[in-house]
């Protein structure tokens, strides 16, 4: 891994928006740890899976991962992951969202990170250098959203039962199986559940499945393997899955996000 002093990072260079190339091995684990500054992670190649207290966050390769100022976290690489980071002084990132979110990277801010991981720290604001920071900030507020965020539960039996699922996760668990390990009416359970997560039961079941195929698909598993895996009747019924949240199929998603690295 390229080395950085992350410690000293947030007030030793006076330009509201610095960027980084770094590399990391596979299973490389940042703990926890937070940034005064905002931070957009964006990925080349391999899998992030972001932590906090609230969640799990995963970002496929070509995908964006936001981090809101302030908010500790924990980062784990599955594969080789090549990244770009860029930090962000709060003042210049108000208006992004408030909690962490996956989100989807245009082609032109693609390039944009990519120049600016090249730029000198403390480069020339007023010239070409500022120009394609200037226009980061505004590709910024065009981020948009992609389902790949897996909120916990607070209520710590609920949050025992999700954590147990993330281990080893199944399309096949249903509502019942849960009301009954957590010792709930099934009433009880899904106004809870609901609350706590802000998703449905099958909702959130659906998502964590989505987000461990994830990796596994990135890595060149055959789709029907990562179906049969993960409780699907057959390849057909994961993919129907996969196509409702992320609206397109799972050999798709994946071209998509290599295109984007070539599409300028």
């Amino acid at each position: 891994m390229d080395g950085f002093d992350f410690s000293t990072f947030d007030d030793a260079i006076p330009r509201d928006i610095v960027a980084l190339g770094i590399t990391y091995p596979d299973g490389y684990i940042e703990e926890r740890h937070r940034h005064r500054r905002g931070q957009l992670l964006y990925g080349t190649s391999g899998v992030l899976m972001l932590t906090t207290e609230r969640g799990a966050w995963m970002m496929p390769p070509h995908r964006g991962m936001w981090i809101p100022p302030g908010v500790e976290h924990e980062v784990k690489m599955l594969g080789a992951v090549a990244m770009r980071s860029i930090y962000i002084e709060p003042s210049a990132s108000t208006a992004l969202f408030d909690r962490c979110q996956v989100v989807s990277i245009s082609g032109l801010m693609n390039q944009l990170l990519m120049e600016a991981a090249t730029l000198p720290r403390l480069y020339d604001e007023s010239g070409r250098d500022g120009a394609v920071m200037s226009l980061i900030l505004h590709e910024l507020q065009r981020l948009t959203p992609i389902p790949l965020t897996l909120p916990l539960p607070t209520d710590k039996r609920l949050s025992e039962l999700c954590r147990g699922f993330l281990l080893h996760p199944t399309s096949r668990d249903t509502i019942e199986d849960w009301v009954e390990k957590a010792a709930m009416s099934r009433r009880t359970f899904t106004r809870r559940f609901k609350n706590q997560t802000g998703l449905s039961f099958v909702a959130w079941r659906q998502q964590a499945c989505l987000m461990s195929a994830l990796p596994r698909l990135a890595q060149g598993e055959a789709v029907t393997s990562v179906a049969l895996d993960l409780g699907y009747e057959n390849p057909a019924s994961f993919t129907a899955m996969f196509v409702r949240l992320l609206g397109m199929a799972p050999r798709e998603y994946l071209r998509s996000g290599v295109a984007a690295s070539v599409r300028f």
